[in-house]
């Protein structure tokens, strides 16, 4: 494809693997390639600029938004937290002390075990996750003006095949 006006730095990549593979496919390396450019320089830095304008990082937004669609009460044991994370217990620790240091979430004695606490958003964290999300949304809404409906639709579905091929 080389020479064409809408070729893109991927495309220069497989083309000069084909020049020097000819033998191989390099369709997949293509895809896999682009998928992982539009993470790394679209969709991250966009969401974390996102969150952070709501004084809060991309792992302090995850445990809040997490709490946040459980629905009220919005409270969980941190041992669920780090397993919806695929967090650590002591890293999840970590992230909860500086959560409740700002004000977004507070730890209790869990009333069905007092050997555990949960975690509560309070109010104030309640007002930046809905934030937050609010312009997180917003900006990936952004990302993807340009794919009208049909196009938004399959690539959706296509990038939860291969997602649904790896839980196999």
């Amino acid at each position: 494809m080389s020479g064409d006006e809408h070729e893109d730095a991927v495309d220069r990549v497989a083309a000069d693997w084909h020049r020097e593979r000819p033998d191989l496919d390099m369709g997949p390396l293509a895809v896999v390639g682009r998928i992982a450019l539009v993470a790394e320089t679209l969709i991250a830095p966009s969401g974390e600029r996102a969150v952070e304008q709501h004084g809060i990082n991309k792992g302090d937004f995850d445990v809040l938004a997490t709490l946040r669609r459980r629905g009220a009460p919005y409270s969980v044991i941190p041992s669920v937290l780090s397993a919806e994370l695929l967090m650590s217990r002591a890293g999840m620790t970590k992230r909860l002390d500086r959560l409740e240091g700002a004000g977004l979430v507070r730890r209790t004695l869990d009333a069905e075990d007092r050997r555990s606490f949960r975690v509560t958003l309070t109010e104030e964290g309640l007002a930046v996750v809905d934030a937050a999300l609010t312009d997180l949304v917003e900006c990936l809404g952004d990302l993807v003006a340009d794919l009208d409906e049909d196009e938004r639709h399959h690539l959706d579905n296509a990038l939860r095949k291969l997602l649904r091929s790896r839980e196999r």
